[in-house]
């Protein structure tokens, strides 16, 4: 089965899928949307999600099973509100759901939860991991053991507030013609449950070496990172965010540094795109999201799949989507 182009569950509404192979079947990270009316601003204050259910599946050709609710914003000590698309990983015979929220001072930091199952229940930390900031953690374990978080988002993600390595609540947006903000990367401590290095900064750059501008909103990065290792070459894959594309660039070490290879995903209905990649029966698939089950609410969004397609290179097709569909 190669096209699964409609909503996965339709019973809640779900985003930002982290997609994981664990033990032989498929589960599934999302973000778990509520159905709230309000106006979306961009400080992303619709977005007020409070739990993560996690979703699995046999076979792609298998129902999509919700695991139920396995962690609460209430169960969270630090946690304010909104916990927003979380990541998972396996390592040391347990299981981690990362997640990111806003602490009681409205930062935004990283959590993390512990599981002797992928489905859950999650248990969290008493506390957010040390040093973390921002949003949407993407973490790889390596083939030797080695882990690495990644995080990052404009705007309503606050990376901006942290150019001075300090919080600043009303920052000085990069010159357009300036070198853009990247992601923010460090290795994890052997437990998975800190950082092993401070966060520093992923640099993403043009076919020349140069750094990608702030003002190329088509290439920049926004938001949504992932890493996943094809052959030997590592794909870091984000957002673009105001432009609405699913973008990679690649490199030799998951630090980084990444030059931009092209897009993986052309726009698609709603304002947010945030995906993951992940390889399942010697095929690999792009799990996204879209707004269609909610005729286009931005923070009513739905989970779905598609396979997609290397070249003899490395690049990856270009996914337009809704193109054969009636």
């Amino acid at each position: 089965m190669a096209e699964q182009r409609k909503p996965l569950v339709t019973h809640i509404y779900t985003a930002d899928p982290s997609a994981h192979v664990f033990d032989g079947k498929l589960y599934i990270y999302p973000s778990h949307d509520v159905a709230l009316d309000c106006p979306d601003d961009d400080n992303g204050d619709q977005y007020q999600m409070e739990d993560y259910h996690i979703l699995s599946m046999d076979s792609l050709d298998a129902p999509c099973v919700d695991n139920g609710m396995v962690l609460h914003e209430n169960e969270v000590p630090w946690v304010s509100h909104q916990m927003w698309a979380p990541d998972a990983a396996c390592k040391n015979g347990k299981y981690y759901l990362f997640f990111p929220a806003k602490d009681k001072d409205g930062i935004f930091r990283i959590g993390v939860a512990t599981s002797d199952s992928p489905a859950g229940k999650f248990t969290p930390e008493p506390n957010y991991i040390e040093g973390s900031k921002s949003i949407d953690p993407a973490v790889l374990v390596d083939d030797d053991g080695r882990a690495y978080m990644y995080v990052g988002g404009l705007w309503g993600g606050q990376l901006e507030k942290w150019q001075t390595g300090e919080y600043v609540e009303n920052p000085v947006e990069p010159a357009a013609d300036g070198p853009a903000l990247g992601p923010l990367v460090a290795e994890m401590t052997d437990d998975m449950l800190g950082f092993k290095t401070p966060l520093q900064e992923v640099k993403i750059l043009d076919e020349n070496g140069n750094p990608l501008l702030a003002g190329d909103h088509d290439r920049r990065f926004f938001e949504a990172s992932w890493m996943h290792k094809y052959k030997d070459t590592y794909y870091f894959s984000y957002s673009t965010g105001d432009t609405h594309y699913l973008c990679y660039a690649t490199g030799k070490s998951p630090m980084g540094p990444f030059t931009y290879r092209g897009r993986i995903l052309e726009p698609v209905i709603g304002w947010t795109t945030h995906h993951s990649i992940v390889e399942w029966n010697d095929k690999w698939y792009l799990f996204y999201h879209d707004s269609s089950l909610s005729g286009g609410v931005n923070h009513q969004r739905c989970v779905m799949f598609t396979e997609i397609h290397y070249n003899e290179d490395g690049t990856i097709q270009t996914i337009v989507p809704y193109e054969n569909e009636k």
